[in-house]
């Protein structure tokens, strides 16, 4: 396989100690590797070292199929959680839907224009509302009506599509259900969710009229992980806007779902391009 031009990436946690970043450059070192970006960051309170690493393949001296393997016993010297990815790979999106159609308009265009690296094979919505807008991007679109009766064997229905279609990352914009425990296990860290508003803030239903109602100056949206605990995930991209008095519920609307539309995307494009590291609840991201 030709590797001009293709990265290797590894992602790194553990807590946090002397010859840490020696071990891994001089790993990349060892093997004639070019590291092109570097970064890292620690926490100091938890005392966690946090780093991604990014190399040229060519000339290294290490097969692509044997890295991992290579530097395991690095790791297990340092105890890291780590993972490892190469820049030709392109990862298989699937995204959920429920009526809303905003979000999925605009992931699909940016994956359409080239700005979101990732194939868009699927998309699945409880309702039949949105099948026009997926399939006018030449996308599958599969409904799975779920009711309080049906919600468990519809998710296992939803898994063993995802499964089929060999999807790494889901995304949830504006999917209006709670999944349930085991769709959530399943794609731990690789599901991705838009909150309208800026978390922690009136959670539940009607966001912008309770913003509307406190008069507030500033709407926001949220990008998260999902987690078990409902929009308490890792976060990994947050914006706001400026409003008024002046402004109304549907120019809240309107301004609200701008935002959501580009936190999504942003989320999306961090994690596609493996900029976003998760240690405990929180994200570090390395842009």
């Amino acid at each position: 396989m030709d590797d001009k031009g293709v990265t290797a990436t590894l992602l790194i946690s553990c807590p946090d100690q002397k010859g840490l970043v020696a071990a891994v450059s001089d790993f990349i070192f060892r093997h004639d590797g070019n590291i092109i970006h570097a970064d890292q960051h620690t926490d100091q309170e938890r005392g966690i070292f946090l780093q991604r690493l990014e190399w040229e393949l060519a000339g290294f001296r290490v097969a692509r199929d044997e890295v991992g393997e290579a530097f395991r016993p690095i790791a297990q010297r340092f105890g890291m959680t780590w993972e490892l990815r190469f820049s030709d790979y392109v990862p298989r999106m699937a995204v959920l839907v429920s009526k809303l159609e905003h979000c999925l308009y605009d992931l699909l265009w940016r994956q359409r224009a080239g700005e979101l690296r990732a194939e868009v094979p699927l998309v699945m919505s409880n309702h039949p509302d949105l099948r026009p807008v997926a399939e006018s991007f030449g996308v599958q679109y599969q409904h799975f009506p779920v009711t309080p009766e049906t919600k468990a064997a519809q998710e296992a229905r939803m898994l063993a599509k995802l499964e089929e279609e060999r999807i790494d990352l889901v995304v949830l914009a504006r999917y209006m259900q709670v999944l349930g425990g085991e769709f959530v296990s399943r794609y731990a860290n690789r599901m991705i969710n838009i909150h309208h508003s800026f978390l922690p803030a009136f959670a539940g239903g009607r966001p912008y009229h309770q913003a509307y109602e406190r008069g507030v100056k500033i709407i926001g949206a949220t990008a998260h992980y999902v987690t078990a605990e409902l929009d308490q995930g890792p976060i990994i991209e947050q914006d706001v806007a400026r409003v008024s008095h002046r402004d109304s519920v549907a120019d809240l609307v309107r301004k609200g779902r701008d935002l959501e539309k580009v936190v999504l995307a942003r989320a999306v494009s961090l994690h596609l391009r493996n900029r976003v590291l998760v240690y405990g609840n929180k994200t570090v991201v390395f842009d």
